[in-house]
């Protein structure tokens, strides 16, 4: 177990859902918290509370698919609040449509925020780490990134991509012996309002997670430097059914509902 006390954390797209709930919880934990968004209204917001709350909280406005822009703030950060101790890539978008429905643009968008700037944050802050031989960094993946989700098609893609990204740089890590933390998380769908209108067939087994669940769980597998978390237990399931014919797979997955789970999707409105 560690302490957050004094350590800087930088959490993307942090303004609103479980980014925002996390910020606010290791804020109040000691840890010194920098929240990448591009929403400078919510920015403004969480910063009010936080100050309510007397906990340390920084917000700075940019989009973290423009490579530039991420460099120059984590330039800011590094000079500004001080070495980055735990980088928390939690940013993410999703269409919700079949891969037809979705506009290239969209396709686009999905894979820029929810895989390439982690690729852009990581290369920000990991030098400082390696530098002085410690840090953690925390990748937001999801359940999707372990099975193909009808509706998902680029976001099952981008989280695919950020999960081997994440597993690559952990073994790059591990090779140079640094001790630099690594937590992969792989959530089923959560109560934000971002997956608004998904079901799921047996919510005792697949629960819609409750963001304070989520939360907590994240939180701790940060102090625990837990490596790798997956929400719920059931999840782990899918790695099993990787091991039987194709057509096998299909039909178990049809029967838990994951065929289905995107058919009544409304997503966050506004």
């Amino acid at each position: 177990m560690k302490s957050l006390e004094s350590k800087i954390t930088v959490i993307t797209g942090g303004a609103s859902g479980i980014g925002r709930m996390l910020a606010l919880q290791m804020a109040s934990q000691g840890s010194r918290v920098v929240v990448w968004d591009i929403n400078q209204e919510l920015l403004s917001s969480l910063e009010r509370e936080a100050a309510e709350k007397k906990v340390s909280i920084i917000g700075m406005a940019l989009d973290i698919t423009d490579r530039k822009r991420v460099y120059a703030c984590a330039q800011e950060v590094l000079s500004r609040v001080g070495p980055v101790d735990i980088l928390v890539n939690n940013a993410g978008v999703v269409s919700g449509q079949t891969l037809l429905e979705t506009p290239d643009e969209k396709i686009e968008k999905t894979i820029q925020v929810n895989f390439l700037s982690n690729c852009w944050t990581v290369k920000a802050f990991l030098p400082s780490m390696i530098e002085r031989n410690t840090g953690h960094i925390v990748t937001i993946a999801s359940a999707a990134a372990l099975i193909g989700v009808t509706g998902l098609a680029d976001y099952s893609a981008s989280k695919s991509a950020v999960y081997g990204f994440h597993e690559s740089v952990r073994m790059e890590l591990k090779k140079q012996r640094k001790k630099i933390a690594t937590t992969v998380v792989c959530p089923f769908f959560i109560d934000t309002g971002m997956f608004a209108g998904v079901q799921t067939r047996f919510p005792v087994l697949l629960p819609i997670l409750r963001p304070e669940y989520a939360v907590r769980r994240i939180n701790k597998a940060i102090i625990a430097k837990k490596e790798r978390l997956i929400m719920p237990r059931f999840v782990y399931s899918v790695f099993l059914l990787k091991l039987l014919p194709v057509w096998l797979m299909d039909v178990i997955a049809d029967f838990f509902g994951i065929t289905h789970a995107m058919d009544q999707f409304t997503g966050r409105r506004g």
